[in-house]
């Protein structure tokens, strides 16, 4: 059976005593999304509370891929991925746009009857696990989630860049948010004057640490955009 379009589940970790309960809203919910459009909450219909489940723990994902329901479990871990990687825009362009296409080419398969329910669930929870460590990653690179927005922008799997090496690129991804998140108002993106000043100043600091010329503007204009989805937070 296809992902089921408009019905939306939430979950979150569930626990054993609450199997039976949990089991019962799923069969409710497969009565229902035939032709449903609403916006469902699991756990409200089984009468349970919804804890935080943003971290996709390793228990919360053996939990759910051990459901019966084959066909719900891949369409709540679609949702929960879909619902983490939205809030993940709001931070971090590349990252997001990356997880979002995997997603999709996921879903895709599932839908053309490529793969089966349980191999999808396999792909959705390796994600699901891909993409939490894509977000303790600062841990690891001693960077702030701001910096790893711009660590990212600049094309880091690029294997001319990498060429520079962690400690620049790390290097380059700090001065950019000290002096892009210092020269941004809230109405910059409207004026071509402050634009085109900040394009110059990030070129000028891609110059000061060698950034292949070639990828220069590619560069730029990644992390002009990134600045765009960042700069509500910087300027409230």
């Amino acid at each position: 059976m296809p992902f089921l379009g408009p019905i939306q589940l939430s979950v979150s970790s569930c626990c054993s005593r609450n199997r039976e309960v949990l089991d019962a809203a799923l069969k409710q919910l497969v009565s229902k999304s035939v032709s449903s459009d609403e916006v469902i909450d699991i756990f409200k219909v089984a009468g349970l509370n919804r804890p935080d489940i943003s971290i996709l723990s390793d228990e919360f994902l053996d939990e759910i891929r051990n459901m019966p329901q084959k066909n719900l479990e891949a369409e709540m871990l679609r949702y929960l991925l879909n619902d983490e990687i939205k809030a993940l825009s709001r931070r971090n362009l590349i990252q997001s746009k990356s997880f979002s296409e995997r997603l999709e080419e996921t879903v895709l398969k599932y839908q053309n009857r490529t793969i089966e329910a349980a191999e999808v669930i396999a792909e959705l929870v390796h994600l699901a696990k891909q993409f939490r460590e894509a977000m303790a990653r600062g841990e690891k690179l001693d960077l702030m989630d701001d910096e790893i927005a711009f660590y990212d922008a600049l094309g880091t799997n690029d294997s001319a860049v990498r060429e520079l090496g962690d400690e620049t690129l790390k290097a380059i991804a700090r001065e950019l948010v000290e002096k892009v998140r210092n020269s941004v108002t809230i109405d910059w993106t409207l004026r071509e004057s402050a634009r085109a000043k900040l394009r110059v100043m990030v070129k000028r600091i891609l110059r000061k640490y060698n950034y292949p010329p070639d990828k220069q503007e590619k560069a730029t204009t990644t992390v002009l955009s990134q600045t765009e989805v960042l700069c509500k937070e910087w300027v409230a």
